[in-house]
């Protein structure tokens, strides 16, 4: 099923996705949802800038969540061009949101995170081989965290960060992203899609 307008039921997801930003062709089909970025989509507000460019925009596929819970996928990117990525990622306003990307920065496919407070920030993790990565970000009280892993089993911590008010941390949204801030467009892909109704048990043991 595709269409940008409407809205997508996954079986893995106990609540509806709904596009947010420009088209994304996102479509979902056994298992697999895919999108992909136009040129020059993005989201992100420089440190040193002034306001959020009204055309700085990416697709996104976004659900409203109730409670603690763990989001996670197998992301797949066709890198083409530096920044290039997929992403998992929490809206809790306009200028309140975080990234968690497999992103090609610049040469070589690595593990980002951007916490966005009205300016965003950036933070390289780590390094992957390939083009595949699992993420994971889950809502525990009001704050969020951040994972990554090879298997899908064990998986690492990278950052845990909270956003805006306690009200908009516990009702922001969360879902899927496509990015290319420099390339003419990038597909990617999410599959083996997993939603846990309850924060992980440790942020930083491997669960």
């Amino acid at each position: 099923m595709t269409d940008d307008d409407a809205t997508l039921h996954l079986p893995e997801l106990p609540f509806p996705l709904r596009p947010h930003g420009p088209g994304g062709g996102w479509s979902y089909e056994d298992g697999v949802l895919t999108g992909r970025a136009g040129a020059r989509q993005d989201r992100f507000v420089p440190p040193a800038g002034d306001a959020l460019d009204p055309a700085s925009d990416a697709p996104r596929l976004l659900a409203a969540p109730t409670g603690d819970f763990q989001l996670a996928a197998r992301v797949t990117v066709g890198f083409a061009a530096p920044f290039d990525a997929g992403v998992l990622t929490v809206q809790a306003g306009e200028r309140e949101w975080a990234k968690l990307c497999l992103e090609l920065s610049p040469r070589r496919p690595t593990i980002c995170t951007v916490v966005t407070r009205g300016h965003s920030d950036d933070a390289n993790a780590w390094e992957v081989e390939g083009d595949t990565a699992w993420l994971r970000i889950s809502r525990t009280g009001r704050a969020f965290a951040c994972h990554a892993s090879a298997d899908g089993e064990r998986w690492t911590f990278v950052r845990t960060f909270t956003l805006g008010t306690d009200r908009q941390a516990r009702t922001a949204l969360a879902g899927f992203m496509a990015q290319s801030p420099t390339g003419e467009g990038c597909a990617v892909r999410f599959d083996r899609i997993t939603y846990r109704p309850y924060a992980p048990a440790g942020l930083r043991d491997g669960s």
